[in-house]
């Protein structure tokens, strides 16, 4: 069922301690048991299982339970040993596992949805499950007495949530690249705002109620960070994939940002740096460099007797120029761009060695990673995807150890 790879070696990059294979389908989720040697995974063949660790050194299923119809997504809360599981029907169950982690019992199944539930939160403070689904809408419903609490509707897929227990704010992330944050009451709710910012599918979304920070990933390949509590609409782009971004984490003691991308690449974000905001892109109809006219400004293209240019946007100042002003490329991890990007002639003058100093550290999962949880107290991370496998890794030379508060838990 599991192999075991390595015991914690010294090294600056994550180390797979543990494959765990045996499913049938895709894992859609897995998570860390807290205190224990166990993870709790859930996947497209309908099963629900649990997996300790054996002397042996390898992780068997202690729990194998079969459900009705594939499970998309997990919520687990160690204290009361509650696992709620969403399904591809639009039901979220909910069970009570056994002190020895050998037994699991149905509590309640709660209609939450029309169609597959994307994500889920459970909340011990409020007693409420809440869950976003292909419906297009986030639900909120009482694990007391199972009923429907609240509705609300987007215009496209809901694809992932955070939940704030202290202020009952929840952040949602829609297929149209744009998240939604609503107070939620009984019976009732209301709309903060909307984030715009991204230009693909929101894919994952991570909260930090220390620092109000928000952390989102989408299918454009990057991340934002949204300084929620500063209350001046700060955003932070950080571009560091080369595929659609499914998992970000925020470590709050050692400012790190964990991100993961369906092609499995695994970056660590360095936050405890100044940053600079990338800038708005300007609009204009000729290069605001050498004044020549882009192809759709007609009347100076007829005066001037030539033939209209491309518009491109240099990505440090962000006035719109044409290809022969912009053929520069750098790095600029200040403003998150770790990868080449284009600027312009002026501005690639002004970039020096020292500022094209990575903030980030680069690692290959490989595997498709769908979803990803971490333990910071140990050190450990665990992936899952389509790939049918489960990975549990050391990352205590990446990130440090020592930071058993420095996660902001789903």
């Amino acid at each position: 069922m599991a192999a075991e790879i390595h015991s914690r070696p010294q090294s600056s990059r994550p180390v797979l301690l543990n494959k765990i294979e045996g499913h049938q389908d895709a894992v859609n989720a897995a998570i860390l048991i807290p205190k224990e040697d166990g993870v709790i995974t859930v996947s497209e063949d309908r099963t629900i299982r649990v997996w300790l660790k054996r002397d042996s050194g390898q992780y068997w299923p202690s729990i194998y339970h079969t459900v009705s119809s594939p499970c998309s997504c997990l919520s687990y809360h160690h204290e009361s040993k509650r696992v709620f599981v969403g399904q591809d029907n639009g039901a979220v169950v909910e069970f009570h596992i056994a002190e020895d982690f050998n037994k699991m019992n149905h509590v309640k199944t709660y209609p939450a949805h029309q169609n597959r539930v994307s994500d889920i939160i459970f909340s011990l403070e409020s007693e409420w499950v809440v869950s976003t689904g292909h419906d297009k809408c986030v639900s909120w419903m009482c694990t007391q007495s199972g009923t429907m609490l609240g509705r609300h509707y987007f215009t496209s897929w809901a694809s992932c949530l955070q939940y704030d227990k202290d202020t009952q704010h929840a952040f949602v992330g829609d297929y149209a690249g744009q998240i939604t944050l609503l107070k939620l009451e009984r019976q009732t709710y209301s709309t903060i705002t909307t984030l715009k910012g991204h230009e693909g599918s929101i894919g994952a979304l991570c909260w930090d109620p220390v620092q109000r920070l928000l952390f989102s990933g989408a299918s454009d390949h990057s991340v934002i960070m949204w300084d929620i509590g500063g209350q001046k609409g700060r955003t932070l782009l950080l571009q560091g994939h080369h595929e659609r971004v499914q998992a970000v984490r925020y470590l709050q003691l050692t400012r790190q940002l964990i991100s993961c991308s369906s092609d499995g690449g695994i970056t660590v974000w360095n936050m405890d740096t100044p940053r600079e905001e990338a800038p708005q892109w300007l609009d204009s109809d000729s290069c605001q460099k050498c004044e020549q006219p882009f192809f759709w400004n007609l009347k100076q293209m007829w005066d001037s007797k030539t033939l209209g240019l491309r518009q491109h946007h240099c990505r440090k100042c962000g006035k719109a120029v044409c290809g022969k002003c912009s053929s520069k490329r750098s790095t600029y991890p200040i403003m998150g761009f770790e990868f080449q990007v284009r600027v312009c002639e002026d501005c690639y003058l002004t970039i020096k060695d020292e500022d094209r100093t990575a903030q980030a550290t680069f690692h290959e999962g490989k595997h498709n990673i769908a979803h990803m949880d971490m333990d910071p107290s140990r050190g450990l991370m665990v992936t899952c995807g389509s790939d049918r496998v489960v990975k549990i890794w050391d990352m205590t030379q990446v990130v440090g150890c020592s930071i058993a508060t420095g996660f902001s838990p789903r």
